[in-house]
């Protein structure tokens, strides 16, 4: 029986920092995180690694909520920096010929007309290797710089998206396969038949179509999704392909996995075409002794001014006010937005209805390397790691955040790649030219929307 082999996603910041916010502090993270260069040079390393694909996550405002203002997050350099994502891809994909590449687009602050467009025209320009991951935004700051106050309830914004869905992917067919003819001797551009009007009128969007731009080479741009409360999965089950997930523990993972495909499955899909990847961390050594050096200096690196200024942020709450010892009220705990699943998780782990800042901090890991899972140690350990979660059905692949860039991707390359790929756990090339044929998920024929 050929054993199952993992997917590996590159989770990507635009940004001065990578997932872990101290690691611009790291003597070996490389400057020019402001040129292209700088992200070419990490597209090359992970497809001389044969990854999957490289995301970016984004959001549409500096963490500014913390002690009502951005002080604290400029001072520290907590993701500050967000540059915009498409000229990122595009240059990356100019440095590569397989490498998948994906971006984070809010259906909460954008239209859906420009975001069929800029992922169609993206996945022709790459020949077929574009994911949107898909969000709805989280907080009051980015609200404010789309000239709203506040940001939408948590529910409401998925309803809001799942319209935004039925539009963007109505507005990709609005093609066909083969509605472009392109007889120079006839002078027959593209057969009229074959080309569509949407018309599509919701309670939140109407569009008129046709997109502009033809069927692009996937079909559909591959659609990577987070959703992690039960609204949010249930979004993720009736439109993910790639679904990036955080998970405390293989046990947890394997619970969450299967819902998610039972979802799938109830919705008519086929749970084989949802690829589900937690968020990890792998620290890589040549000894155990050096992984655990390495792992012990890089957190050295975290401050706690990290954690709270991403809690504020990802809680839509200013966690500035309190003490760190202060049971939060009620009304504070009720007043909190954003990511629902961490909320549950402080709850459920401490064990108290309101809980202290400190709870929050050491619940959720937020801003430190215990935020993720951690693969710890030599090749063949980090290896048996990441094969334990896939083995225990708790994963198809997982997203490798870095504790500091390039370097933790090199090392990844250099070292364990080539560990998994002797256990035949991972590829050792690229089985085509787009990202869905290495995902190993199908084509969608021309009106498979219709039937979502």
């Amino acid at each position: 029986m050929t054993k199952q082999q993992m997917i590996l996603v590159a989770f990507m910041q635009a940004s001065n920092c990578s997932n872990y916010p101290a690691s611009w502090r790291h003597p070996h993270t490389a400057s020019g995180f402001m040129t292209a260069d700088y992200y070419q040079n990490i597209a090359r390393v992970l497809e001389a690694g044969k990854f999957h694909l490289a995301f970016f996550d984004d959001r549409l405002a500096m963490p500014s909520q913390y002690q009502g203002s951005y002080e604290e997050a400029v001072r520290h350099g907590i993701r500050v920096v967000k540059m915009d994502l498409v000229p990122l891809m595009t240059a990356m994909a100019m440095a590569t010929t397989h490498l998948g590449l994906g971006a984070t687009y809010s259906t909460t602050y954008y239209p859906p007309f420009h975001i069929a467009r800029l992922f169609a025209t993206l996945d022709h320009l790459s020949g077929g290797r574009v994911a949107w991951n898909v969000v709805t935004s989280l907080n009051d700051a980015e609200a404010q710089n789309y000239g709203l106050q506040r940001h939408m309830a948590h529910d409401a914004r998925y309803d809001v998206a799942d319209e935004f869905l039925e539009v963007v992917y109505g507005l990709w067919d609005t093609w066909e396969d083969d509605a472009l003819v392109l007889d120079r001797a006839q002078g027959y551009f593209a057969d009229p038949a074959k080309v569509h009007w949407l018309d599509y009128q919701g309670q939140w969007y109407q569009a008129k179509g046709p997109l502009t731009v033809p069927r692009s080479p996937q079909g559909y741009p591959v659609v990577i999704q987070a959703g992690q409360s039960s609204r949010g999965r249930d979004f993720a089950a009736r439109w993910g392909e790639l679904i990036f997930v955080i998970f405390p523990s293989i046990e947890v993972g394997k619970a969450a996995y299967d819902d998610v495909k039972t979802r799938a499955a109830n919705l008519g899909r086929n749970p084989d075409h949802l690829k589900i990847a937690p968020a990890v961390y792998a620290v890589v050594g040549e000894t155990e002794a050096m992984a655990q050096e390495k792992l012990a200096y890089i957190e050295s690196l975290a401050d706690a001014t990290d954690s709270l200024v991403l809690l504020t942020e990802v809680f839509n709450y200013d966690f500035g006010q309190h003490d760190l010892d202060e049971p939060l009220s009620q009304e504070a705990m009720d007043s909190m937005s954003g990511i629902r699943s961490f909320l549950e998780r402080v709850i459920q782990g401490s064990g108290k209805a309101n809980p202290t800042l400190r709870d929050f901090m050491a619940y959720t890991g937020r801003g430190t390397l215990r935020e993720l899972p951690r693969f710890v140690g030599t090749p063949s350990q980090v290896a048996d790691q990441m094969e334990a979660w896939l083995r225990g059905g708790a994963c198809d692949g997982f997203v490798l955040a870095a504790t500091h860039m390039p370097g933790a991707y090199e090392d990844f390359v250099r070292l364990v790649v080539p560990e998994l790929q002797r256990r035949h756990l991972f590829q050792t090339d690229y089985a085509g030219r787009t990202l869905r044929e290495n995902l190993g998920i199908p084509y969608p024929e021309w009106g498979t929307a219709r039937s979502k």
